[in-house]
């Protein structure tokens, strides 16, 4: 089955949050592809190109290029402020790895996906327990004139989950998208969250 793929300067991870405003034809044609069928789109970090289409010094496109691995997005509410502009939220979903991919003309990839397996749900490890309750920390402060709905971790929480709590540090740690990639695509979530433990250590907030 093809995807229609939405390639991102960063990459999303499993039951992260992710809000986009839309207005390009090729993504407003996607955000309508999924609406109609219920299915996810997939999202993958670019190596080359821009968010947004940009034309080259000649008639065509510049080229976009983008990882091999990525994560799909569960559309979980859409806004039409007016017409030709959507608002929309997603949710992380499962992992993938594209296989193929084309571009179609008005410039939407499409892509055949090989869904990985689902993380493991593996208990935190003692001596990273600390990271959840610091996490919370973090958050209480950001809840400060904030609304619960803008806040960067949603329920359901999973405190004691070394993917989704890898996941969530790997969203709110100031990680380049390399880095960030790099993170998603380690299959072990407990080596994930062991990683971002030292660089919370490195700066100096780790809870070990």
């Amino acid at each position: 089955m093809q995807t229609a793929l939405f390639p991102l300067q960063s990459p999303l991870f499993p039951g992260g949050l992710l809000s986009l405003r839309i207005f390009e034809p090729r993504y407003l044609d996607l955000v309508q592809r999924c609406e109609k069928s219920g299915e996810p789109f997939g999202v993958l970090m670019l190596t080359e190109g821009m968010e947004v289409r940009q034309r080259g010094p000649g008639e065509g496109f510049l080229t976009e290029r983008f990882e091999s691995l990525g994560t799909l997005a569960h559309l979980e509410r859409v806004e039409r402020p007016r017409p030709g502009l959507l608002q929309i939220r997603c949710r992380g979903g499962r992992r993938f790895r594209l296989l193929e991919q084309h571009c179609l003309p008005h410039g939407l990839w499409m892509g055949e996906l090989e869904l990985l397996d689902e993380e493991l749900a593996l208990p935190v490890p003692e001596d990273l327990q600390p990271l959840a309750p610091l996490m919370q920390r973090l958050l209480h402060t950001l809840e400060t004139g904030a609304a619960a709905d803008d806040m960067p971790v949603q329920p359901p929480y999973r405190w004691d989950d070394c993917a989704w709590l890898a996941n969530r540090w790997a969203e709110l740690l100031p990680l380049s998208p390399l880095e960030k990639q790099r993170l998603l695509a380690l299959d072990n979530p407990l080596l994930r969250l062991e990683l971002l433990g030292d660089q919370l250590e490195r700066l100096g907030v780790g809870g070990r």
